[in-house]
Formats: C-alpha cells, sequence, structure tokens
C-alpha cells in the first residue's frame, strides 16, 4: 500500500511537472519577449546605440507574433518622440526599413564573395533624433509568423498594428509619456491612417493608459487607386517621357480618367502607346538604370557557408540584379539574413519560426481591402494631430501629382505658399503648409522612397518638422 501510494504522489508530482512546463513553453513561445543586441555580425565593435527585438502576440490568442527592431534615440531618449515605423509592400520588413531607409545601419556595398556583409553606421539615421520601433507586419512579414493561416488583409493588419503598440509600451511603459508619431511610407500609405485613428479613437474614449499621440509622417504614400494612378500621366507629360500630341489624344479619349475601369478602346489604345514609351524606364527613380539581371544564382558561387535547416532551398528570385545597381544592396541583406545562423542568433530569431528570409514576401495571401484613405486624413488633421507628407519627384511608382492632388481635395487653405526648401545652401525640394497642421513636401532627385535616395535631405526635412520649424 505504501509503495502504491508512493507511485502515486510520484505520478501526481511528475503530471504537475509536465503542466508547469507545458505552461512555461506557452509563454515562452507565445507571450511578448525582449531582447538587447549588442553586436551584429558584419558590424565592427559593439553597436553604439541601443537596439532591441522581441516579439509581441497580437490576434486570437496571440497567434500572430509580430517581430520588432527597437533603436532607442541617440540624443535624449527619455524626452525624444518615439516613432512606430511601417514599411510598405504589403510584406516588406522593418529590416528594410531599418536598412535601407531610416535605421542607424547601412549594408555595405560590396560584391558578395561567401563571406558576411558588413554593416556601417548611417550618419543620417532619425534615430539620431527620435525612438523607432521598425515592425514585421503584416504577419509572415520578415520573421513575423503565425500559428495559423489565415489570409492578412488591410484591417486585419491595422488592427493587430494597433494591438502590437499598445502590447509593447505595456512591456516599454518608461515611453508612456513621450510624444508618440506613426511614421512609413509607399504601401503603408493605406495602412497608417487607418492606425493612427484607432490611436485617436482610444485617446477620445479614454482607454487606459492613454498613448501621447502627436501626429504622422508619409512619404511616397499611395492613398487612393484612382487618384494616384491618374497622376502618372501628367507626371510622365511633365517629365517629357511622353509626346505632348500622345498625352492630348489620352486626355481626349480618355476623359482625364486614366483608371482600368474607365477605359474605352481608343483610351486604352493611348494608354499601350504609353506604356511603350516607359518600357525600359526604372519606375522607382526614373533618372536610374534599370539594371540587367545576371546570373548565376548565389547557390552556384562556390564557398558559401549554409548553416540553416534546409539551406539548399534558399535562393534569391532569379534573375537577380547585377553588381553596380543600387538593387543589388537589396540582395545582400538576403544573403544576411539567410546564410549564416551566427545573424539569427544575435537577433533572437525563434528557431524554426522561418526559414527563408526575404525582405518583400509576395506570397502573403493578402487581401487589399481599402482603396482610399482621404477620409482619414481629413479626420485626422481637423483634429489636430500634425502630418509631414512628401514625395521624391522622380517616383513613377506613386508620382508627386497624385500626392498633390488628394491633399488639394481636402480644401484646406494655404498658410506656406509652394516654395523652396534647402539643405546645405542647395535647393532640397519644394513645400507648401496647410492650415490644421498639414505640410506637404517634396525631395528633389529622389525616387521611392525618397529616404533611400536622399538620406541627408531627407533627415533635414524630417528633423525640421518633428521640431515643429519650416522646411
Amino acid at each position: 500500500m505504501k509503495m502504491a501510494a508512493t507511485k502515486d504522489n510520484f505520478l501526481s508530482l511528475f503530471s504537475q511537472y509536465l503542466m508547469l512546463l507545458l505552461v512555461c513553453f506557452s509563454y515562452c513561445c507565445h507571450a511578448s519577449s525582449k531582447w538587447p543586441v549588442r553586436y551584429l555580425p558584419g558590424f565592427n565593435g559593439p553597436l553604439p546605440f541601443h537596439m532591441e527585438t522581441g516579439y509581441v502576440g497580437v490576434g486570437e490568442s496571440d497567434e500572430d507574433q509580430l517581430f520588432y527592431y527597437f533603436v532607442k534615440s541617440e540624443t535624449n531618449p527619455r524626452e525624444d518622440p518615439l516613432i512606430m515605423w511601417l514599411t510598405g509592400g504589403p510584406g516588406c520588413s522593418g529590416w528594410s526599413g531599418l536598412l535601407y531607409e531610416v535605421g542607424p545601419l547601412i549594408i555595405e556595398y560590396k560584391e558578395f564573395n561567401g563571406s558576411i556583409p558588413g554593416l556601417l553606421l548611417n550618419p543620417h539615421s532619425w534615430t539620431k533624433i527620435a525612438s523607432i520601433i521598425f515592425v514585421d507586419s503584416p504577419v509572415r512579414t520578415g520573421f513575423s509568423y503565425s500559428k495559423g493561416y489565415k489570409k492578412s488583409g488591410d484591417f486585419k493588419a491595422s488592427k493587430e498594428l494597433y494591438q502590437f503598440l499598445r502590447k509593447w509600451l505595456d512591456d516599454h511603459p518608461e515611453f508612456l509619456s513621450n510624444p508618440l508619431y506613426v511614421a512609413g511610407d509607399s504601401y503603408s500609405g493605406l495602412i497608417l491612417p487607418i492606425v493612427v485613428q484607432e490611436i485617436a479613437k482610444g485617446i477620445e474614449v479614454g482607454q487606459e493608459p492613454i498613448l501621447n499621440l502627436k501626429g504622422y509622417s508619409l512619404g511616397n504614400p499611395l492613398t487612393d487607386y484612382r487618384i494616384d494612378q491618374n497622376g502618372a500621366i501628367p507626371f510622365v507629360r511633365g517629365m517629357a517621357l511622353i509626346s505632348d500630341e500622345l498625352y492630348e489624344s489620352a486626355k481626349k479619349n480618355c476623359r482625364g480618367d486614366y483608371y482600368i475601369n474607365s477605359r474605352n478602346f481608343l483610351c486604352a489604345k493611348d494608354l499601350h502607346a504609353i506604356d511603350e514609351c516607359l518600357y525600359g524606364l526604372n519606375k522607382a527613380q526614373i533618372l536610374e538604370q534599370r539594371c540587367a539581371w545576371a546570373a548565376p544564382r548565389p547557390k552556384e558561387i562556390g564557398g558559401l557557408r549554409r548553416s540553416l535547416e534546409n539551406s539548399s532551398r534558399l535562393h534569391p528570385p532569379d534573375p537577380f540584379p547585377a553588381f553596380g545597381c543600387m538593387e543589388y544592396g537589396y540582395l545582400l541583406s538576403y544573403y544576411y539574413m539567410n546564410y549564416y545562423d551566427i545573424v539569427r542568433r544575435a537577433l533572437h530569431i525563434r528557431k524554426g519560426t522561418v526559414g527563408e528570409w526575404v525582405r518583400c514576401n509576395s506570397d502573403l495571401h493578402y487581401v487589399k481591402e481599402i482603396n482610399s484613405t482621404i477620409e482619414y486624413h481629413l479626420n485626422l488633421t481637423t483634429k489636430g494631430y500634425r502630418a509631414l507628407i512628401y514625395s521624391g519627384d522622380h517616383d513613377l511608382v506613386v508620382p508627386f501629382v497624385g500626392t498633390e492632388t488628394w491633399i488639394r481635395s481636402l480644401n484646406f487653405s494655404i498658410v506656406d505658399e509652394w516654395r523652396s526648401w534647402f539643405v546645405g545652401g542647395q535647393i532640397a525640394g519644394y513645400t507648401r503648409a496647410y492650415v490644421n497642421n498639414l505640410t506637404f513636401a517634396t525631395v528633389k532627385g529622389a525616387g521611392h522612397t525618397a529616404p533611400t535616395y536622399k538620406p541627408k535631405n531627407c533627415f533635414a526635412m524630417f528633423e525640421r518638422w518633428l521640431h515643429g520649424k519650416a522646411l
């Protein structure tokens, strides 16, 4: 009897132990978690700024785990603004925003030879004046992952980003009093205004803790499909990419509306002729060369060290840009994230959650549900939230002409008429300010997206706006 009792006690204790392990495992895998990053492979020495990575569980039962990179302001993190940065896509990683746009690091542009790509400091990082959270959103972007296989979409992504921000601030209460901004570019133009409105609604109903929202910033933003697409035709005419005769014919036959749903035969014929004129252009920056694509695949280059599971399946899209092209720098980030397990260990990536990392995931099963966010801009700016909208003036992906058009549709009075703004004694672009704290600016010579092409000027623009100064 004693032996049976002892055995029963042992089984009971063992069962409790297993339950404790399961609880701990569940917590470790699904609760919010964060780790400091003091060193990164490819960077010489310790990082001279505070960096942190982590996961925040969102959605039902935290089934979606959003990964983030957080960098504290290099000036005064206790008082400087906090920014949540949304990279476009949809499906482009926050690492892309950090490395190629406004973050503290840039990748060393060297031809890949099998050794780990180097990282250098970005002298024009926006983290010099603000703390920034770079989020891998929507789920299955970058290192974010999900327990389920549900489709994502504009509204789900917006809802989860708001949930992410609140949970992140729960884990970082020291930033609750900092001025809060949401910033991003490109496709984020359809997501970010909804996220900001959710924050504003939470403030209005007194949801605790109260977030210190001040405004938002968007670069090269997709805002209204019809308006943005219609802006492309006068843009290419103004840039002398099509003839005046072809422009006038298209304007007549399309009745000034070039959106796909409104095309008749003659309109479609003119637009086809315009497409022929634009063939071969780099639409992200029309002055840049459209790069030739090159072989061989990276897996055919000798001496590569691959240490990830199923690494034989890893390869970038074929063909890929040749060395000497600007886009080759994007390829280096692919090598950096996929060929060296030491990188993932340094970033604290949960093992087995993401196989192949891609900078922009085109296989998201993502539903594009929002056609326009103009009404969100109208609502937010009339409530007093500050807004900076800027465009690279050589961007054909989201031309500034369409952006100007939807801003004019708000019917705001102008308080600072169209004028040039300067950096280092040179014209850096043009700007106009409206009532309700809305500022529009072009960045001269920049493409899609502006900070990628003109980092110094974009930093100066953002710093002045953030501090309430005229550009």
